[in-house]
């Protein structure tokens, strides 16, 4: 009797297999005092640290080697330079500015970056997808201030447009309007628009860098960046088809470009310029069988081959000498000004009508430009500062807005081209720009005569490879659904609604799905791989064998107020028994056996035999008495988690259910010890928390065994 008394004692706690270290806390105005004491310290060191830090050039071109790198930055610089120049021009028509400013934006950005950028590859300069957003807001805008959308002075009032020429008056033939103080023409104004446009999405992404808000760049996946590039190209090419037809329609304002703008289009199909459409097809057809050609023998080409150069030469000398403007009517870059214009302050009064429009500019550029940055960096084996490539962009955006310069990033293609050609440093930068400065001073006036159908071709072939992500798409179906749904539904979007809400939605849209995620993650029962201490999913793994009497059960994602119940209903549909439904039923049966029994007891045939059939039915026994919860897949949990947890204890005590956890985080172990999970002072902390699933098997099973021991010995003394 002595032996079972001793088996049915408490067994002794566990030895802690580990212990938490002491953390000391520093009281948060200390940590701001010395915060503000270590900014306004000021010494030569931290001179120093700082310049060389807003500087990076000053760290690395004194060490700069001119034997091994001179002649690879060189030739990368170069062949960017003469790639640089058409698409400079071409990038123009995007930005809705004359082709002069396309130059000063690609001269500055290489310069600027030059000095601040710490990559040693990335190309500044005109983007295509910022070119479109810019053009966007430039069209809008001048659109609002009475100018004629056409975009040829010409056709003034032609009416090609079936939707945007006739609305309200502001189609009127305006001839200026006064932009500090002084009369602007339609030119002027828009790249006034432009340049207070760039000045204010600078001045965010300096803020975004001072205030360390580089994390926004998080919330744009790789496949929402993907689909909103391709969208935004689907937007370009439509922008851009009526130039291949020599079509002189205005751009359309608000959503839905794309599809009014190929209804104006086939509406006016029959004006199209023939001229301009036999040498659109003959341009396009050069530059695809130049990129195919560069594609194929990219191995044996030392350099690639400057297709849009030749093409740009061979357009500009047959439309000067053929006269192709004044003989069949097509559109033109028209003069090109050499040397620089003064300088001038952006626009302050404009500022308030484009600060919201310059937002996603900076956004969408910054995020460009640090992914491209860290993607060439570690391509080639060396770091970058994400947060002083923020403000490299941001001055790339602030200082060229007071030459007539329009928003800048970092451009795939050029920089494919800079690492594919030998580039060592940030020194190609200088050599490009000063290509495109000889351009500037002696050559730009002998575009005058090339066509914008021409320019057109260079932007629509540009976009070969965003074009080709369709291909993708099956790809992208059968590796992850999810993101093949977010990069259709922001591809979608951007091309279908505009580009600032197609990224506004391509955000949304792939937030919404992780949180989707989140509420339906997969649950699952683990059973004991033979032999070892190893828990496992039985529904995903063979020969798996269930602990006796203890069901495991695995939640696969955070415990927090949004999916709350899906852990509840999932847990209770895994281990089979729901408490309060339980406790239902066992209230019930106790009912009908009381009243059962005091039938019998009025009959007189009540027996010890009934009785005992009596607490059988209110006693019904489980399959398990313990419940492990692994929390190994649960990275945080909130106070509504934490009461969760708490409410299960309680709910699975009261139908003779013990609940565990095992292998909880440290996140999760503080949330439960803040909100008392454990007891006054962590009492039970030892009974409820295991480090390992099998420890709480194991001590669970231990527990199993004293109270039924406890039960034995009871009994033997009622007998």
């Amino acid at each position: 009797m002595a032996e079972v008394i001793k088996v049915a004692e408490t067994p002794p706690p566990r030895p802690a297999l580990l212990e938490r270290r002491v953390r000391h806390q520093p009281h948060p105005v200390s940590i701001l005092k010395s915060k503000v004491k270590q900014g306004v310290t000021c010494s030569e060191r931290r001179v120093r640290a700082t310049f060389t830090g807003f500087f990076p050039v000053v760290r690395w071109l004194p060490k700069y080697k001119l034997r091994e790198y001179v002649w690879g930055d060189v030739m990368s610089g170069l062949i960017v330079g003469i790639i640089l120049v058409p698409q400079a021009i071409a990038y123009c028509l995007l930005a809705g500015v004359d082709p002069i400013y396309g130059l000063y934006t690609s001269f500055f950005a290489n310069i600027i970056y030059f000095f601040m950028g710490t990559s040693r590859h990335v190309s500044v300069g005109i983007f295509s997808l910022m070119s479109l957003m810019v053009g966007q807001v430039v069209d809008k805008h001048v659109y609002l201030a009475g100018f004629d959308p056409n975009d040829d002075s010409a056709t003034k009032g032609s009416g090609l447009g079936i939707f945007n020429s006739t609305e309200g008056t502001n189609l009127s033939d305006r001839g200026s309007v006064e932009v500090m103080g002084l009369a602007c023409s339609k030119e002027c104004y828009a790249i006034s628009i432009a340049a207070a446009l760039t000045f204010l999405a600078g001045i965010y992404q300096v803020m975004m860098a001072v205030f360390r808000l580089g994390f926004v760049s998080v919330y744009l996946s790789g496949p929402m960046l993907d689909g909103f590039a391709t969208g935004a190209s689907v937007t370009i090419l439509t922008v851009q088809a009526k130039y291949l037809l020599g079509l002189k329609l205005p751009r359309h304002q608000g959503y839905g470009t794309f599809v009014i703008t190929w209804i104006n289009i086939l509406s006016n199909i029959h004006k199209t310029n023939v001229c301009d459409l036999i040498t659109s097809a003959i341009c396009i057809f050069i530059l695809v069988a130049g990129k195919e050609l560069q594609e194929r023998y990219k191995d044996r080409l030392k350099i690639p081959l400057p297709t849009e150069l030749v093409v740009v030469a061979g357009a500009t000398l047959a439309s000067h000498f053929g006269d192709l403007n004044a003989q069949y009517g097509t559109s033109v870059s028209g003069h090109i000004p050499t040397g620089f214009i003064p300088p001038k302050v952006p626009s302050f009064g404009l500022m308030p009508q484009v600060a919201l429009d310059a937002i996603p500019l900076a956004v969408i550029s910054f995020a460009f430009t640090v992914s491209l940055s860290e993607m060439f960096a570690k391509k080639n084996g060396y770091t970058v500062r994400p947060n002083q490539e923020m403000l490299a962009i941001g001055f790339c955006n602030i200082i060229p807005s007071f030459f007539h310069c329009f928003t800048t990033s970092a451009a795939l293609a050029k920089t494919m081209v800079k690492d594919s050609t030998g580039c060592q440093t940030q020194v190609s930068s200088l050599v490009s720009a000063l290509v495109v400065l000889l351009v500037l001073l002696f050559f730009a006036p002998f575009f005058h005569a090339l066509q914008k159908c021409v320019l057109a071709c260079i932007i629509i072939v540009s976009l070969r490879g965003a074009l080709r992500k369709f291909r993708d798409v099956p790809a992208k179906w059968r590796t992850s659904r999810t993101d093949a749904v977010v990069w259709l539904v922001a591809m979608a979007a951007t091309a279908l609604i505009s580009v600032e809400l197609g990224l506004l939605v391509g955000v949304t849209f792939s937030m919404c799905c992780v949180i989707v995620q989140t509420q339906k993650p997969k649950v699952s029962l683990l059973g004991r791989a033979n032999g070892t201490d190893l828990y496992e999913d039985m529904e995903e793994y063979k020969d798996l064998t269930p602990p006796p009497r203890v069901q495991v059960f695995r939640f696969q994602a955070p415990l927090y107020y949004a999916n709350k119940e899906s852990f509840l209903k999932s847990l209770y549909k895994a281990v089979g028994v729901e408490p309060f439904l339980e406790l239902t039923q066992r209230r019930k049966a106790q009912k009908k056996a009381k009243e059962a029994a005091a039938k019998k007891a009025k009959a007189g045939v009540a027996d010890k035999k009934n009785g005992e059939v009596t607490v059988e039915l209110v006693q019904r026994e489980l399959d398990f008495h313990t419940i492990v919860l692994d929390c190994s897949a649960v990275p945080f949990i909130d106070s509504t988690g934490m009461a969760t947890f708490k409410g299960l204890v309680k709910d699975y005590k009261e139908v003779g259910v013990n609940v565990l956890l095992a292998s909880c985080n440290t996140p999760v172990i503080d949330t439960l010890r803040r909100g008392a999970f454990f007891g006054k002072n962590d009492i039970d902390m030892d009974s409820l928390l295991f480090h390992t699933v099998h420890a709480a098997v194991l001590h669970a099973n231990s527990r199993a065994a004293v109270v039924a021991a406890a039960e034995c010995t009871s009994e033997d003394s009622v007998v």
